[in-house]
């Protein structure tokens, strides 16, 4: 298979492994193929111990327009079973972003919509280009943003959700960012330049303090106040006996 004709394209450049889906004629729609390809990218990211963060993005003019035509055909007259197999292995690659142990980043141009903007919001940092577009209009087809509710309710509030989620609305860059879907954004112009020099942070922090930082974060989804301490003190205990902890006080207290 070559280059052009992959689903997801995957490559490691130094710290940073960049994901890219790669079917710019279909808009990176989603397929079964392609989701299974980016959760086999996301796996080779995680166990590869020199990577410390994740670039998703899209190929060509557009990050995701969500499901393609033949995946909607497909599950329009596909057996409840059928449909559930469907529908699960998109739950599984949303949780799997989030346990993916280091930060996933969505590089956004052009459009993200659907399950495209279930994807993008669905990374742990979202950048956009000052052009891109983000909306969920499932509701105008007679479908549910089901499983995508779940990611947006957590990034905003619940009335900014819910007019999203049921009139469709497309919206731009600078609105994600003012509701909190997105958290930068970058000029059209100087967008890649951008997001290489934002993602280069990490590499220069602690890899075991950001994945524990990350994986405490969304533990405490839904505990109670005392719950989340008690799960930060186990976090704390654990965050003091790793190697990068151990020589970073060290080289800091020697200063």
């Amino acid at each position: 298979m070559t280059e052009d004709s992959k689903r997801v394209l995957y490559q490691v450049d130094g710290a940073v492994a960049r994901i890219t889906l790669n079917r710019p004629e279909k808009r990176n729609a989603l397929n079964e193929a392609l989701i299974a390809d980016l959760k086999d990218a996301l796996r080779q990211a995680n166990d590869d111990a020199a990577v410390r963060v994740v670039v998703l993005t899209g190929a060509g003019a557009e990050f995701c327009s969500g499901a393609d035509l033949a995946a909607l055909q497909k599950i329009s007259q596909a057996s409840i079973a059928e449909n559930v197999d469907d529908a699960r292995s998109l739950m599984e690659l949303f949780l799997l972003m989030r346990q993916v142990a280091v930060p996933v980043v969505a590089a956004v141009r052009g459009r993200a919509l659907a399950g495209g903007c279930g994807l993008a919001s669905a990374c742990d940092i979202v950048l956009a280009s000052t052009s891109a577009r983000f909306g969920y209009p499932e509701v105008k087809i007679g479908f549910v943003p089901a499983m995508v509710m779940a990611i947006l309710r957590r990034n905003i509030s619940e009335k900014r959700a819910f007019e999203l989620l049921t009139t469709g609305a497309e919206i731009s860059a600078a609105q994600a960012e003012k509701l909190g879907l997105v958290n930068r954004v970058f000029d059209d112009a100087a967008f890649d330049g951008e997001v290489a020099a934002y993602v280069s942070v990490f590499e220069k922090l602690s890899k075991s303090a950001v994945s524990l930082t990350k994986s405490l974060l969304y533990q405490t989804d839904g505990m109670d106040f005392s719950e989340s301490l008690a799960a930060g003190v186990d976090v704390n205990v654990m965050a003091r006996m790793t190697d990068d902890c151990r020589r970073l006080v060290a080289k800091f207290l020697k200063k």
